[in-house]
């Protein structure tokens, strides 16, 4: 049985947060280091070029690992990360081409092994809510970033919804912007992936 805690001690507590700076600061405030993230958005929204942006980003506080389940090694997953200059970072994120669940548990209970996962997608990861909460709760001090494909504006499938239910952070990309849905919102709540399309997009909707 877990250990109550006074309000002091809920206080004192202490958290390991990521120290976001500029737009993503702005975007998503200050998460914590750990825990369930959630990105899902439709084709063509920009969601893939947001992850790696992440990605990239995330990488100067901790080794990313990116398990493209979706895409694997493809070309277009060559450039996406052509895209993002993914190169700049070196080692500090590494590719993993479509690695079963099963498989990356065993790399992940390896010590040393990286704190920030990546699955893309959760509709490729063959998960059931049950198998995706015993997958998490194995690995507490662990992020993971799950993407999902959309339609509309929800998650394709049922275990892809009861995991944005659960995540800290939940982002919806649409029209090449990212809006914070979470626990986590920073002053503005979005984060612009590509200026052009942004603006061609909204600036479309708001002329209609």
């Amino acid at each position: 049985m877990a250990r109550a805690l006074s309000a002091n001690e809920l206080s004192n507590k202490k958290y390991q947060l990521f120290d976001f700076k500029g737009d993503w600061m702005e975007a998503f405030g200050n998460p914590e280091m750990s825990g369930v993230w959630f990105i899902w958005g439709n084709s063509g929204s920009g969601k893939t070029t947001f992850t790696l942006q992440l990605v990239k980003y995330l990488s100067q506080f901790d080794k990313v690992l990116y398990n493209s389940l979706e895409e694997a090694t493809s070309y277009t997953m060559k450039l996406a990360f052509g895209r993002v200059n993914m190169g700049e970072v070196g080692t500090h994120v590494q590719l993993l081409p479509a690695e079963p669940i099963k498989e990356l548990i065993t790399r992940l209970d390896k010590r040393q092994s990286r704190r920030i996962v990546v699955i893309d997608s959760i509709q490729y990861a063959r998960l059931n809510y049950p198998k995706y909460q015993d997958f998490v709760e194995r690995y507490p001090n662990k992020l993971f970033i799950f993407t999902s494909q959309a339609k509309g504006m929800n998650p394709v499938g049922r275990t892809a919804e009861q995991v944005m239910f659960d995540a800290d952070l939940k982002i919806w990309v649409e029209g090449h912007k990212a809006f914070s849905k979470g626990r986590y919102i920073g002053t503005s709540g979005e984060y612009t992936i590509w200026d052009e399309g942004a603006e061609k997009y909204w600036g479309k909707l708001e002329n209609q």
